[in-house]
């Protein structure tokens, strides 16, 4: 697998403009995330919000009611081979704004309707999007192409989409990286307040480094490997404690694991958890965070308070939020699937000094600031809108 170091954008040219007037933000649908940078976007423009039902997703949605701007919700019709319309969506385009943004797909036909009009009317059209993920073929990859070559401009959650999407043809100037965002102004509060606990001591029993994973528990994040690694660790004589924080989505039974592997003494299945101030203490306190499948915004969560993350090195399969993870100082990579290289990287962390910790945890708070942060997700829209 090709390093991300060498398919990583150099440097992201930004727009400059002075664009003005309304915009109007065609939303796919609103995950509960998202309610932090949307109420921030609300605040500081003039905008219009059609957001998608997204009927029957996994993924909680926030009250679109809540959100200043809010005019409408545009219901998901699936129609087939995953190919869907948001019904009601392409009404805006008629109406007094001068640009769309949207997160919606090429797999989103009410966005082409969108787009040609757009071009008809004049109007600028935005992206909000993952970019180029690095496994696009065939017809897919032709398709996408055309799709985001239709719009006036693109902004990626990392540089690795962008500078793949760059690669396509799209010109550099009509691409810029947006990064992607919890509740950061929240979280730094947090984060100010977080001291050293007993929380795993008093669970444990011990004082053994904790690997923590945080993220809905289901079978695409693999963590059948994590259970497999601290199991390994103590047939070496290196004993590890993990816990697993999060709901079971899907049945997958992991504590079923753990016993036939004789590691259910090490293994604190916590269950879902949603209080910030509680999750900042268990990022806090634990030595590492490993997804062992694709990480996401579980590395945002973690390096938010200071917990270096690792998950595997397959970068076409990842979420955009692998890219907030740098070897050796925010966290690593593992060879995808090997429980061997796996446990190779978690010992390669277990051995930090509490001088090394304290370095690691400044860097993690150094990357969210630097980029995966609400206020330079604003920045970034401040220099289009």
């Amino acid at each position: 697998m090709e390093s991300y170091q060498k398919v990583a954008l150099n440097k992201i040219v930004m727009p400059e403009n002075n664009m003005q007037g309304k915009t109007c933000f065609i939303l796919n649908f609103g995950p509960h995330y998202r309610f932090p940078i949307y109420k921030r976007i609300a605040e500081e423009f003039d905008a219009a919000f059609y957001i998608g039902d997204r009927g029957g997703d996994i993924l909680k949605t926030f009250n679109y009611e809540e959100l200043s701007g809010y005019k409408r919700t545009v219901k998901r019709h699936n129609i087939f081979y995953g190919f869907y319309w948001l019904g009601g969506s392409v009404n805006p385009i008629f109406k007094n704004f001068d640009r769309y943004v949207m997160t919606g797909e090429p797999m989103c036909l009410s966005n082409w309707v969108i787009l040609l009009l757009a071009k008809l009317f004049g109007k600028e059209t935005i992206s909000w999007t993952h970019g180029w993920y690095g496994r696009e073929h065939g017809i897919k990859k032709w398709i996408k192409s055309i799709y985001f070559r239709l719009h006036t401009k693109c902004m990626c959650y990392n540089e690795y989409g962008a500078r793949l999407l760059i690669e396509q043809g799209i010109k550099p100037e009509n691409v810029c990286v947006i990064y992607n965002s919890l509740d950061s102004d929240k979280q730094r509060q947090i984060r100010n307040r977080l001291t050293p606990t007993e929380i795993y001591r008093s669970h444990f029993n011990n004082d053994k480094p904790v690997i923590i994973y945080c993220g809905r528990i289901q079978r695409s994040k693999k963590l059948n490997l994590l259970i497999e690694a601290v199991a390994r660790l103590k047939s070496e004589g290196i004993d590890v404690n993990a816990v697993l924080v999060g709901k079971d989505i899907e049945g997958t039974d992991m504590a079923t694991i753990a016993e036939r592997l004789g590691v259910q003494d090490r293994v604190w299945f916590y269950g879902p958890c949603y209080e910030e101030e509680r999750l900042g203490e268990l990022f806090y306190n634990a030595t590492m965070c490993v997804s062992p499948g694709n990480v996401g915004l579980t590395a945002i969560h973690a390096l938010t308070y200071g917990c270096p993350v690792i998950t595997h090195d397959d970068f076409p399969n990842q979420m955009p939020e692998f890219e907030a993870i740098r070897p050796g100082v925010t966290g690593d990579f593992f060879k995808e699937d090997s429980v061997e290289s796996l446990t190779e990287k978690i010992k390669n962390w277990l051995n930090m000094t509490l001088a090394e910790r304290e370095s690691v945890r400044q860097q993690a708070y150094q990357e969210i600031d630097g980029k995966w942060n609400i206020q330079n997700q604003i920045s970034v829209l401040r220099n289009i809108l």
